[in-house]
């Protein structure tokens, strides 16, 4: 399974669960990928393609024996065992699903970076009218919270290399998946308070229609990166053990 492979789309930043599980149903091999699919977190996409993955392997064991003319149930119930437990596949399959998260949640700010540029740049050109001491220190606020959570991106943009083609030749640092969680939980947060200080200054600024621009882009940074950001501190917060191997 490739890097890319693992990551979810756009609006698969919250962990959910997956499509292609199913309630128990008294098959051994449905009520084993239904345990692990409980077990796991990460993008919902990446994690249904990792049960369908188990789920046709599970399917050729079984085809196998029943094949050689063992009953189903007992073949199933042999896969399975030999696949291994829920508990015993839940640490690889979280670990690929943590990158995987990692990798969703970067490319998420990635995508927000251009966004906070932009509005980094409208409020450099604008400025609060008159003097009132709010206004002035709102648009500060906004602007020194922009340029901070720009500069916080590109260290989310460091994890796509690290979990990316470097992944082959270095391995994951343990601490990335914390670290991107909370860097991008700061960008999130750090959003929030940008667009409530602009939303502020916007009726009292001369230049009010770039001001409410760069209102609106700082609100689709947040809306971009809340979703992931949510995701991996979950993620981040497993134990030790489920996010290394």
């Amino acid at each position: 399974m490739t890097s890319d492979s693992r990551t979810g789309g756009p609006n698969s930043g919250t962990d959910a669960p997956s499509p292609v599980a199913l309630q128990p149903s008294g098959d051994p091999v449905e009520d084993h990928l239904t345990a692990l699919d409980a077990a796991l977190h990460g993008p919902p996409a990446a994690k249904a393609r990792m049960l369908e993955e188990l789920r046709g392997g599970l399917t050729d064991a079984v085809a196998e024996r029943v094949r050689d003319g063992m009953p189903y149930e007992r073949a199933a119930e042999l896969a399975v065992r030999e696949c291994g437990t829920a508990d015993e596949l839940r640490p690889a399959c979280q670990h690929e699903l943590t990158i995987a998260q990692i990798r969703h949640t970067a490319r998420a700010t990635a995508f927000a970076t251009p966004l906070l540029v932009a509005a980094w740049y409208l409020l450099r050109t604008t400025a609060p009218s008159g003097s009132w001491q709010l206004p002035h220190a709102a648009h500060l606020l906004a602007t020194q919270l922009t340029t901070f959570t720009a500069l916080a991106a590109l260290v989310t943009l460091v994890a796509i290399t690290m979990t990316g083609t470097l992944a082959r030749w270095i391995p994951t640092p343990h601490r990335l998946p914390r670290t991107v969680a909370w860097t991008s939980t700061t960008v999130t947060a750090s959003m929030a308070l940008t667009t409530f200080a602009l939303a502020t200054t916007t009726p009292l600024t001369a230049n009010w229609p770039l001001t409410t621009l760069a209102t609106l882009l700082t609100a689709a940074s947040h809306a971009l990166t809340a979703g992931p950001a949510r995701a991996s501190r979950h993620c981040a917060r497993l134990p030790d053990q489920l996010l290394h191997r």
